[in-house]
């Protein structure tokens, strides 16, 4: 007789997550739990925020690729021993549980209104005749690249609270960053931060058809029809606070785990972010222990340098920092900037590397 399958629930339905889900859903009786009906490249957004026809590929159902398991479309609120409590109720029963829910993001619960806001973005891009950018980081970058690009006349201006651009890659790349940025008369101000209030709501109806005036830490005045907060996330851990997994985060809000990826005494617990190789670990250790396998042979994560780091500049160029060098222009931007990754990642969902999906 066949083995009863292990009933494994996923949170979270991100990178991270819906790889995983996608890795065991033939091997486990398999629910995942996201707050959206689909999964979002997040990577492509900037690019589907100039050019909304991208989004029909880079968002996408989870059933279009969850085949064989159970979506529950809803926030987990608690956890106990052996169930998880959503925001609806639901108690739904596990042997293992994976927490993959990454960092916090506010967006629409379907694809269709995914897709929607990114048409939305679009149009207040168009309509708006001075843009300004908060964050210089990778996101930020890189939204600045797709706007300088797509719409080369509007008046752009990108403010940094750091030193230089990007501070998590070397400086020669964030310096080929910042001389790009400049060449396309993007204005880039360094060590500033911006000073947001309600008075620069874009969706404010005293200031939907007119110039918000935008004060910076050093005083400046910026102007624009519209803004993009850039800046990075917190991790979305606050309700496990609240959980019998709360004293197993660090002072950051993140999961402390082993060296095979589960929370610290927690034989039957996951976490994973998303790392590119972590949900291919973890549906191996999960695989192993669910068929009875010794704690032996479960992978072991090791952390590791990337062997490149790459940051698109619009939709031909990119700055790219490998270990022996760092390069920029038309060369890195045919592998990342051309199609952003959004065809290799369908590929590892099961997905046509260019098909569109339809709702």
């Amino acid at each position: 007789m066949e083995r009863e399958k292990r009933r494994v629930v996923i949170i979270g339905g991100g990178v991270a997550g819906s790889l995983l889900a996608k890795s065991i859903q033939f091997n486990s009786d398999l629910t995942l739990i996201d707050e959206k009906e689909y999964f979002e490249i997040p990577w492509a957004r900037w690019r589907a925020m100039v050019d909304p026809s991208f989004g029909e590929r880079s968002v996408i159902n989870h059933r279009d690729y969850l085949t064989n398991g159970r979506i529950v479309a809803s926030s987990a609120i608690d956890i106990t021993e052996t169930e998880v409590l959503t925001a609806e109720g639901r108690l739904i029963p596990y042997d293992y549980l994976v927490i993959a829910t990454g960092h916090t993001d506010s967006v629409p619960k379907t694809r269709t209104e995914m897709l929607n806001q990114y048409q939305t973005e679009c149009e207040k891009i168009n309509s708006a005749r001075s843009i300004l950018i908060v964050g210089g980081g990778p996101t930020g970058v890189e939204l600045a690249g797709e706007i300088a690009v797509d719409f080369p006349d509007k008046l752009l201006t990108l403010v940094h609270n750091g030193p230089r651009l990007m501070e998590f890659i070397g400086i020669k790349a964030a310096s080929k960053a910042l001389n790009w940025l400049t060449s396309k008369k993007v204005e880039v101000k360094l060590g500033e931060s911006v000073i947001l209030n309600d008075d620069n709501d874009d969706d404010d109806e005293d200031n939907a058809n007119g110039v918000k005036l935008f004060q910076t830490s050093r005083g400046e005045s910026v102007k624009a029809d519209c803004h993009f907060l850039c800046t990075g996330r917190p991790v979305a851990s606050s309700w496990l606070r609240r959980t019998l997994l709360k004293s197993n985060l660090d002072k950051r809000g993140r999961l402390m785990v082993d060296e095979n990826l589960r929370v610290k005494n927690r034989n039957n617990v996951f976490a994973i972010g998303d790392i590119t190789d972590i949900p291919v670990m973890a549906a191996k250790n999960l695989k192993l222990i669910m068929d009875g396998e010794k704690e032996s042979k479960l992978e072991k994560y090791e952390p590791r340098t990337p062997k490149a780091v790459m940051v698109s500049l619009g939709r031909k160029e990119a700055v790219a920092q490998f270990s022996f060098t760092t390069v920029s222009g038309s060369v890195p931007g045919m592998v990342k900037s051309k199609d952003l990754f959004v065809g290799r990642t369908r590929k590892k969902l099961g997905l046509q590397p260019n098909a569109t999906l339809i709702d």
